[in-house]
């Protein structure tokens, strides 16, 4: 490793390359050299790595909160911990997906989020690449259109989780699911609302369920095009409420909800984001 006096001899372009973009570590003492010389470039890198270091702090504290959910089973004994999460829920077209991922004890993904957080469509693919590689064992579970018509949404998304839980190659010991209770779930459970900003496993499904029915949206955009769904996912917006009007409804179409049924010229049946409300207790 160079001393600091013959780094502080090295080209500044090149300290950029290496400590930034490469990310190399920082030998000790190099910081304070960089910001007590007299160059401008060489305090402005200084200020560079050290805002770097700051974010790198910032971001691992963030994945360590995480995974406490995962932490307290871990130090239970329980290691296969899995996330369960869904998509879709609220648009007019196209299948409810869930998904299940196991990740291993203590996994860290730099930049995993609640999918609904990371507005890039590109880092989202990423991500979901990463986790299918990395994870124990991850799955998804779909619930098709007919079955949420007859249904309705909310037992749809459950069926969904349901059966991406029981797709996994591996039993997990436990599931994480985002706010719900999964029925006839193979193991243990806990719902935590907003599962999926607060645990990691949780994030990974909901990353791998958001990327898989985008997808799946994008193919049948393909076979259904001027409706715009590669672009806005069958969800509700004026664009797909326009294609509606002017093209009518389609097969992928969910005709218990209250703009297609209008579209059809029906009567709304449900509210399609809640469960029905429970049955009146016996006299």
């Amino acid at each position: 490793m160079p001393s600091v006096e013959d780094l502080l001899r090295t080209p500044l372009s090149e300290l950029t390359e290496r400590f930034l973009e490469r990310a190399q570590p920082v030998p000790r003492g190099l910081l304070e050299a960089l910001e007590s010389d007299e160059r401008q470039g060489a305090r402005q890198l200084a200020r560079r790595i050290r805002a770097r270091q700051e974010k790198n702090r910032a971001e691992g504290q963030r994945l360590r909160h995480l995974l406490r959910y995962e932490g307290e089973l871990w130090a239970q004994g329980l290691e296969r911990v899995a996330g369960v999460d869904e998509a879709g829920m609220a648009p007019l077209a196209g299948p409810v997906v869930a998904a299940a991922a196991i990740l291993p004890k203590n996994y860290r993904l730099k930049g995993l989020d609640d999918s609904k957080k990371i507005l890039d469509e590109e880092r989202r693919e990423e991500l979901a690449v990463l986790l299918k590689r990395d994870a124990v064992a991850w799955a998804v579970g779909v619930a098709e259109v007919e079955e949420i018509d007859r249904i309705n949404i909310y037992h749809a998304g459950l069926l969904a989780m349901r059966r991406a839980v029981q797709a996994l190659t591996l039993v997990p010991e436990y599931a994480l699911v985002d706010a719900r209770t999964i029925p006839e779930c193979p193991c243990p459970q806990k719902g935590i609302i907003r599962g999926d900003a607060l645990s990691m496993s949780i994030a990974a499904a909901s990353i791998i369920a958001k990327t898989t029915r985008d997808r799946m949206m994008a193919e049948l955009d393909a076979r259904y095009p001027g409706y715009g769904l590669a672009s806005h996912k069958g969800y509700p917006t004026p664009q797909h409420f326009q294609a509606l009007k002017e093209k009518g409804v389609l097969p992928i179409h969910r005709r218990s909800f209250g703009p297609v049924r209008e579209a059809l010229g029906l009567e709304p049946v449900q509210q399609e984001l809640f469960p029905p409300p429970p049955a009146p207790p016996r006299p």
